[in-house]
C-alpha cells in the first residue's frame, strides 16, 4: 500500500507506481506516494537514490517509463500544461539569471506563468521575502541567502498548489536557513498547497517535515513521522536512520 498523505485534506500530488529506466538500469522502481494539502513531505535518501529523478518526472522534465502522476487530480501525461500550472520549483543549483535584477526576473517569470495582477503580486512577494532593498539589484551579485529568497519568491509567483524544493537551504548559514524554513512552513500553513522537499540536513527535516519517505535504490524503504520513525526502527536520531538506509538497508529487516 502506498504511503498515505497526512491529515491536511485532499491530495495535491498523487504518484502511482512511478518508474524510470535507462536501458537495464532502474533509477526509480515503481514508487507510490502522495502529498496532502498543508503537508510538507521530505523525500530523503543518499545520492543516487532517485530523489531528483522523481522531482524531474513530477516537473515534466523527464518522461516516466511507467506509472502515473496527478497534480490536483490532473493527469500529468494527458494534460501536462494544466497540471504543471499548479506547480513550481526552487533549488540552490538552479539560481535565477544573474544578469537580470530581482524585479526583472520576477516580471519575466510572472509573464511566463501568466500571473494575473502581476505588478501587485511582485510587490507582495518583495515584501514577503524581504527583497524590496534588492528590487533593482542583479541576482548574480546577491548573497546565497538573498538568491534563495529570490528563487522562492519566483516559485511563489503563480501561487502553486504543489511546491517542489530540492535542497532549498543547502550552503545557507543557520539563521538564514531558519528564516527560509519559516517561510515554507507559512506557505504550507495557508491550506491551499503542499510541499515535497529533499534535504540531507536531518535536523532541518525533523523540524520542518510532517512526514518523510526514505528512498533506497529507487524504492521507498521507509515512511512515517520524522520525530517517531527513528525509534520505530531502533535508532536514536533521524540522521542515524538515514545512515543506516544509505549503508545498511538490509539491517532494517524490510528489503
Amino acid at each position: 500500500m502506498p504511503p498515505q498523505p497526512g491529515s491536511g485534506g485532499a491530495e495535491v500530488l498523487s504518484v502511482e507506481r512511478l518508474g524510470k529506466r535507462y536501458g537495464a538500469t532502474v533509477a526509480v522502481d515503481g514508487v507510490s506516494f502522495a502529498v496532502g494539502r498543508r503537508e510538507i513531505v521530505g523525500l530523503l535518501g543518499p545520492n543516487g537514490a532517485g530523489k531528483t529523478t522523481i522531482l524531474n518526472m513530477i516537473l515534466g522534465v523527464l518522461e516516466p517509463s511507467s506509472g502515473a502522476i496527478r497534480i490536483e487530480g490532473i493527469d500529468l501525461a494527458a494534460r501536462r500544461s494544466r497540471a504543471i500550472a499548479h506547480t513550481n520549483f526552487a533549488a540552490v543549483y538552479a539560481p535565477l539569471p544573474g544578469n537580470l535584477t530581482v524585479w526583472q526576473n520576477l516580471r519575466i517569470f510572472g509573464l511566463i506563468y501568466g500571473v494575473r495582477g502581476l505588478a501587485a503580486r511582485i510587490d507582495t512577494l518583495l515584501d514577503q521575502f524581504d527583497l524590496r532593498p534588492f528590487r533593482n539589484v542583479k541576482c548574480g551579485v546577491l548573497s546565497s541567502g538573498e538568491q534563495t529568497r529570490a528563487s522562492l519568491a519566483k516559485a511563489m509567483l503563480n501561487r502553486p498548489r504543489l511546491l517542489l524544493l530540492d535542497e532549498p537551504t543547502a550552503s545557507l548559514d543557520p539563521a538564514t536557513a531558519r528564516d527560509i524554513r519559516a517561510k515554507i512552513r507559512e506557505f504550507a500553513g495557508q491550506g491551499t498547497g503542499g510541499v515535497l522537499w529533499t534535504s540531507h540536513n536531518m535536523y532541518e527535516v525533523t523540524e520542518v517535515c510532517d512526514r518523510v519517505l526514505f528512498l533506497s535504490r529507487g524504492n521507498i524503504l521507509l515512511a512515517g513521522n520524522p520525530k517517531t520513525l527513528p525509534a520505530d526502527h531502533g535508532k536514536t536520531t533521524l540522521e542515524e536512520l538515514f545512515i543506516t538506509v544509505a549503508r545498511e538497508p538490509l539491517t532494517l529487516g524490510i528489503q
